[in-house]
């Protein structure tokens, strides 16, 4: 499976996700990714590689021994890693390709937010809601 960023300049491959995916909603994941949660999965280091625009990753020491790498260019956040584990975590959502797998459940439960509201129930737009300006 491949996975770029956003502007494409920084692509990866993995030869499979090694763990569940998982929501993330611990803090740091929220600020990084300026969302309510990140669904990432582990991919054995081995399993991993950076196929275009290493020299334009970005790197931050989010917490002791954390770090996740960004693309300089554009921002997103492609994946971390974490001294002592045998894993990259990557950002699921940065995969161009589907990865046959769905999410196994949430991690970091206490710190989720109050205003998001799982379950069905919500509205569901297929593209802009109506009376939405673009």
């Amino acid at each position: 499976m491949q996975g770029s960023c956003l502007c494409g300049a920084i692509g990866y491959e993995v030869d499979s996700l090694d763990t569940p995916i998982r929501h993330c909603s611990c803090k740091t994941c929220r600020k990084a990714h300026a969302a309510a949660f990140n669904s990432g999965a582990g991919v054995r280091l081995e399993h991993f590689r950076w196929l275009r625009g290493e020299e334009l990753l970005g790197h931050f020491e989010s917490s002791a021994g954390k770090v996740r790498h960004f693309c300089s260019r554009c921002g997103t956040q492609l994946a971390a890693e974490k001294e002592g584990l045998a894993y990259v975590i990557v950002r699921v959502a940065t995969l161009d390709d589907d990865p046959g797998a769905t999410p196994a459940g949430h991690i970091w439960t206490s710190h989720e937010v109050p205003w998001l509201a799982y379950g069905d129930g919500l509205n569901r737009d297929e593209e802009w809601p109506a009376g939405y300006s673009k």
